[in-house]
């Protein structure tokens, strides 16, 4: 049975997102699968025009998707009003960009870029003050609250960036290559502040990256290719011999029982168009077709 702990809370099915203009027609989604656990820090991965900032833009509300189930939380992001879409961005998700200054409001100082959206929602600047002290502190620039952005380094505008997508306490942070204008070292330690935050709030935080080395500072890796979800890169600590970090690389299936082996194991093995799929013992084995040398289809018979 099926509990309220198990489903997830964010839920993807058979997801399609189509861009239509008068001459041309992209297929950004294409039948699409996810699942996100609550609390969960997860990673999607994928090469330019996989889809990957298409689902961030549709799970924080800025696009809606063309046909499929998406759900976040409670709410179904296919089916919601306009106004309740509005409400969702303001309260359930944040948002981060790779571009600081989308983040940032230039003229206000680190403190006031955090108090502003909470003052939109109405709490007093007493409330918005001290929620703004206390997340400053959580990403480690409490001593810089009065510095406007072009007075910090860009690592730290993401980290003020970070704060300002987390002053409504939503459930729910995204953030579309939050390291991708930053070096190693201070990327590093946006990924902290990210995890400490996961770790002390609970908030689901989803991450699209072309970081090499996000393996490491996240629960889960999700590859996009050609629109569907392919792989998933598991990262979890083994207590039963000894304390020690696994990472497993599995093969995504989705409800359908599609299964996209990367191309280059179907390269590897002369795969095309077609395969033989046979059930050996306890594991499913994929092969060529290879019919033999001196048989033909009947169409092609004299």
């Amino acid at each position: 049975m099926v509990t309220a702990a198990d489903s997830p809370y964010i839920h993807c099915e058979d997801l399609f997102k189509i861009y239509k203009t008068e001459e041309l027609e992209v297929v950004a989604l294409r039948g699409l699968d996810l699942r996100v656990q609550a609390g969960e820090m997860m990673a999607i991965v994928g090469a330019s025009g996989s889809g990957k900032s298409t689902l961030l833009n549709i799970l924080s509300g800025l696009d809606q998707p063309s046909a499929g189930r998406v759900t976040v939380g409670e709410r179904d992001l296919l089916t919601v009003t306009d106004d309740d879409l509005v409400d969702y961005r303001r309260s359930e998700v944040g948002f981060v960009w790779q571009q600081t200054g989308r983040n940032l409001i230039p003229y206000l100082t680190a403190l006031q870029n955090i108090e502003v959206p909470m003052i939109l929602e109405g709490r007093s600047r007493r409330e918005a003050r001290e929620r703004a002290e206390y997340l400053l502190n959580e990403v480690g620039l409490a001593e810089k609250a009065k510095r406007k952005p072009n007075e910090l380094s860009g690592g730290e505008q993401q980290r003020v960036a970070i704060g300002v997508a987390l002053a409504n306490n939503p459930p729910l942070l995204l953030a579309d290559e939050p390291t991708g204008e930053l070096d190693s070292a201070t990327a590093d330690e946006v990924f902290q502040v990210f995890r400490r935050l996961n770790e002390s709030t609970g908030v689901t935080i989803v991450i699209v990256t072309h970081d090499r080395e996000i393996t490491s500072r996240v629960d889960r890796v999700v590859a996009m290719r050609d629109g569907r979800t392919s792989t998933e890169i598991v990262h979890y600590v083994q207590f039963a011999r000894g304390e020690g970090e696994i990472t497993e690389e599995f093969a995504v299936v989705d409800r359908t029982g599609r299964l996209q082996i990367p191309r280059e194991y179907l390269d590897e093995l002369g795969i095309d168009r077609r395969a033989r799929v046979e059930i050996e013992h306890d594991r499913v084995e994929v092969r060529p077709e290879k019919p033999p040398t001196d048989s033909q289809p009947p169409w092609k018979r004299p």
